[in-house]
């Protein structure tokens, strides 16, 4: 009963972690994104990094993606920069590659 038991508390454990570098690693990718947004945008600077963390807190409002995709989408609108969903989604899933990457080394 100890091994099931003990075995049961590394598979949590387990979880846990991979939980946890899943939610950092989604988090460096939006900070990665909101980045290049910015400069897709024109922003420079502090701008740029405050437009970063706009994007980073976006992605609380709904589980996925969807939040994320919708502000940039409807900040190149505005902004007249063409993107396509296509085209960020793409970039979205580079730069969490990136980020996976960045979390390995």
């Amino acid at each position: 009963m100890s091994d099931f038991s003990d075995r049961e508390k590394g598979f949590e454990r387990k979880f846990a972690l991979d939980e946890e570098l899943r939610f950092k690693a989604m988090a460096r990718r939006n900070k990665l994104l909101g980045l290049w947004a910015a400069e897709k945008l024109g922003k420079t600077g502090e701008a740029a990094e405050a437009y970063a963390k706009e994007v980073v807190a976006a992605d609380f409002e709904e589980a996925g993606d969807g939040d994320v995709l919708r502000k940039l989408k409807t900040d190149f609108d505005a902004a007249g920069v063409e993107q396509s969903e296509h085209q960020i989604r793409r970039t979205m899933d580079e730069l969490m590659a990136q980020a996976i990457e960045q979390f390995k080394s």
